[in-house]
C-alpha cells in the first residue's frame, strides 16, 4: 500500500456508487428522511456515506477489510506497530490505554494537570494515581509538563507503579524530555502512555518536539481533529508492542466504542492520514512560518507578551511547539477571560483558551496569512482599549495544591454521600470532581480531602469569569462528600 491510497474513503465512494437499496440504518436512507432544511445545509455527499458496518465497508470493531487497512496505513505514517481509529475522540483513546494497562489498585503515575478523561478512567479502573507535580511557570502562573528527574523520583518511591502517563506537547505547547522519561521507565520495564492530545502535528515536522512514538512511548492517544485535519470527534491510538498487548488494546476500544460508528469520522481520518503523509510537511511548515512571524508582531504590541523559546531550561520544558500562541495579557490589567471577551465582542474572534493571565490561539494548516493578520490587528487595538488599565503585574501561581487521598477514587465515586454546604466541606472526603475546563486540570476528585486552600481556589476561579465544573451543583454553592458514618448512642 501507499500513503496516497485512502482504502475506507474509496470503499465509501464504491458502495454510494452503487447506488444499493438500503433496507438497513440509518433511517434517513442516503438522506431521503432527513428534515430538508438540514439536508439542504449539510449537502447529499454526506448524508450518502453515513452508513453502518456492513460487509462492504468492515467494521472497526473487528476490522479485516478496508478499516484495517486504512489503520495499518496510519500506522506506518505515525510510526507505530499498531493504530486504532477512534470515533470516541481522544477522551475515548486516553481511556482505553489506562485501562489496557491498569486495574483496581495498581498504581499509575499521572501529572496533577491532567485532562478529565484520564481521572474517568482510573475510576472505572479502581487504579490509583499517583500525582507529580508539573512544573510551575511563576511568570505566566500556569503549569508545565513533569520534569524526567521527578518521574525517575516517583519510580524509585514506587517501584510497584504499573505505567506511567506524559502529556506531550501540553496544551499550550509545551514539550517535556520525553525520550528521556521513556528511556527511564522502559529500564523497569514500565509502559509510557502519552496523551497526544495536542501533538498530532509534531510527528510530520523536523522543527517540532519529538512524537510520542519517535521517542519510543508504548501507547499515545493522538487527536487528530485537534489539528490534523479530521473532523470532531475523531482521533487514533497508537501502540508500540512490547509492554503492551495490542489485542487487549483491541477488546478495550471495543468495549467503550459504540456499535454504530460513524463512517464519514472515520472517512476523514483516512484522508488526513493521507493528507498529513504527503503535505504534512510543507503544510505545517506553513504554519509555523505564520505563527512565527505573528509571535514577533504581538511582542511589539505594547503590554502584550507571546511566549517563545525563552521558556525552555529544564527537562520538563525542553522544547515548545511554536504554533501555539501563548499571550500574556497580565499587564494590560484586565484577565485572559476578559481579552478572551473583548476579541469576541470586537473583532469577531474566537480563541482556544483563557485563564487568569493569558490566552491561547492555535495557528494550523487550516490558516493563511489572512487570519493572523486579523488576530495582531485586534490585539493592537485591544492593547489600546485598555491603555489607562495598563500595570506591571506580578502573577500570583495560582494553581490549586494536591490535596491528600484518603480512598480510592472509584471507592469514592460509588460510596455513600451527602451533601454538604461548600463553607462546611473542609476535611470532608470529595466524592465529585471539580476542575477548571478547559483544559480541565482537577481541583478535587473523588477520594481527596477537601481544604480550605482549594476552595479559596475555586472561589478565585469563579470571580474572574472562568469555567468551574464538575459538580452537580452548578451553583457552586454545595459539595457532594463521603457521608460519614455517626457512632449509635
Amino acid at each position: 500500500m501507499s500513503q496516497l491510497e485512502t482504502p475506507l474513503f474509496d470503499a465509501l465512494l464504491k458502495h454510494r456508487n452503487r447506488h444499493p437499496i438500503q433496507f438497513h440504518i440509518p433511517g434517513h436512507k442516503k438522506g431521503q428522511g432527513v428534515d430538508p432544511a438540514f439536508r439542504e445545509f449539510v449537502g447529499d455527499n454526506i448524508l450518502s456515506i453515513d452508513l453502518i458496518n456492513i460487509a462492504p465497508l468492515d467494521d472497526l470493531h473487528s476490522p479485516k477489510g478496508a478499516i484495517k487497512k486504512a489503520q495499518e496505513l496510519a500506522a506506518e505514517a505515525f510510526g507505530a506497530d499498531y493504530t486504532f481509529f477512534s470515533v470516541q475522540g481522544t477522551s475515548g483513546a486516553i481511556m482505553t490505554m489506562i485501562l489496557s494497562v491498569v486495574g483496581p489498585n495498581d498504581k499509575i503515575l499521572v501529572p496533577r494537570n491532567v485532562h478529565k478523561s484520564i481521572m474517568s478512567a482510573i475510576v472505572f479502573a479502581g487504579a490509583i494515581p499517583i500525582f507529580i507535580h508539573p512544573e510551575v511557570d511563576p511568570e505566566l502562573g500556569i503549569s508545565h509538563g513533569i520534569s524526567a528527574e521527578a518521574v525517575e523520583k516517583a519510580l524509585n518511591e514506587y517501584p510497584d507503579a504499573k505505567a506511567v502517563l506524559v502529556i506531550n506537547p501540553t496544551y499550550f505547547g509545551i514539550a517535556a524530555d520525553l525520550k528521556r522519561i521513556v528511556d527511564i521507565s522502559h529500564e523497569r520495564d514500565i509502559p509510557v502512555l502519552v496523551d497526544e492530545a495536542h501533538g498530532v502535528h509534531i510527528h510530520f515536522h523536523k522543527s517540532l518536539p519529538v512524537s510520542a512514538m519517535a521517542a519510543g512511548a508504548d501507547m499515545a492517544a493522538t487527536s487528530v481533529h485537534k489539528l490534523g485535519g479530521s473532523m470532531t470527534q475523531s482521533s487514533v491510538l497508537n501502540v508500540r508492542e512490547g509492554l503492551v498487548s495490542p489485542k487487549r488494546v483491541q477488546s478495550t476500544l471495543s468495549m467503550l466504542t459504540t456499535t454504530s460508528t460513524s463512517y464519514p469520522i472515520l472517512a476523514s481520518l483516512d484522508t488526513a492520514r493521507r493528507q498529513l503523509a504527503i503535505h504534512g510537511y510543507d503544510l505545517i511548515d506553513q504554519a509555523i512560518r505564520l505563527a512565527q512571524d505573528a509571535r514577533k508582531r504581538i511582542n511589539k504590541i505594547p503590554h502584550l507578551r507571546c511566549v517563545g523559546k525563552e521558556l525552555l531550561n529544564t527537562s520538563a520544558t525542553y522544547d515548545m511547539d511554536p504554533t501555539k500562541l501563548l499571550i500574556s495579557v497580565k499587564d494590560l490589567g484586565i484577565t485572559g477571560h476578559q481579552a478572551e471577551e473583548w476579541l469576541r465582542e470586537n473583532a469577531n474572534i474566537e480563541i482556544e483558551l483563557s485563564d487568569l493571565y493569558n490566552i491561547l490561539c492555535l495557528v494550523t494548516i487550516g490558516d493563511t496569512r489572512k487570519e493572523l493578520n486579523l488576530l495582531v490587528n485586534a490585539l493592537h487595538r485591544m492593547s489600546e482599549a485598555f491603555e489607562s488599565d495598563a500595570a506591571v503585574i506580578e502573577p500570583v501561581v495560582l494553581l490549586p495544591d494536591i490535596p491528600s487521598l484518603a480512598m480510592t477514587p472509584r471507592d469514592a465515586f460509588y460510596a455513600t454521600t451527602e451533601v454538604v454546604p461548600i463553607g462546611e466541606a473542609v476535611g470532608r472526603i470529595s466524592a465529585e470532581f471539580i476542575m477548571v475546563y478547559p483544559p480541565g486540570i482537577p481541583i478535587f476528585i473523588p477520594g481527596e480531602i477537601i481544604t480550605q486552600e482549594n476552595i479559596a481556589y475555586i472561589d478565585m476561579n469563579v470571580k474572574a469569569g472562568l469555567p468551574v465544573q464538575g459538580p452537580e451543583d452548578d451553583t457552586l454553592q454545595n459539595l457532594r462528600v463521603i457521608k460519614e458514618q455517626k457512632a449509635i448512642r
